[in-house]
């Protein structure tokens, strides 16, 4: 039986049922091994690799949240149906919630990291146009500019190294 794209998922029978839990739990799986590389990747420093299955962490996405619409609409049939299939989606899902928040708090790390090299560096650079007066910083007046505040200069990065 075909359906289109559009029309909601209707599960009549066990064999149904069957295949729409094992679809949302191979999603949920190919979804989580896509957020362990990228966090695997991203742990080491290797942030190209890490990003490179973007398009297919989205796609999977998608296609979970997808499952998850159909699951809650089909609640009671695969309630009926599939108890066991219900049992299984709960854990794998409680699994996955484990695997985002590691992979969260592994990209909240990795921008951390890298905020604070390039604040670092641009302290250093602009340490370095500061004049010092017998080793402590000092600022000339300046017509231009508040007394006492030091004056940032831009900070060029390059994207090709």
């Amino acid at each position: 039986m075909h359906r289109p794209a559009d029309a909601p998922l209707r599960i009549t029978d066990p064999s149904g049922a069957a295949a729409h839990v094992a679809g949302v739990l191979a999603s949920l799986e190919a979804l989580e091994a896509v957020l362990a590389r990228e966090s695997g990747h991203v742990r080491v420093g290797r942030l190209r690799e890490g990003l490179a299955e973007t398009e297919r962490k989205t796609a999977l996405s998608a296609a979970y949240l997808q499952g998850l619409e159909a699951t809650k609409a089909n609640a009671i049939a695969l309630a009926r149906f599939a108890p066991d299939g219900i049992a299984a989606l709960k854990a794998a899902h409680a699994r996955f919630t484990q695997a985002v928040e590691a992979n969260q708090a592994v990209l909240a790390t990795a921008r951390t990291v890298s905020e604070g090299l390039v604040k670092t560096l641009a302290d250093e650079m602009n340490r370095s146009l500061t004049p010092t007066v017998y080793g402590h910083p000092s600022q000339s007046p300046s017509p231009y500019g508040r007394a006492g505040v030091a004056r940032s200069q831009p900070l060029v990065l390059s994207r090709s190294l």
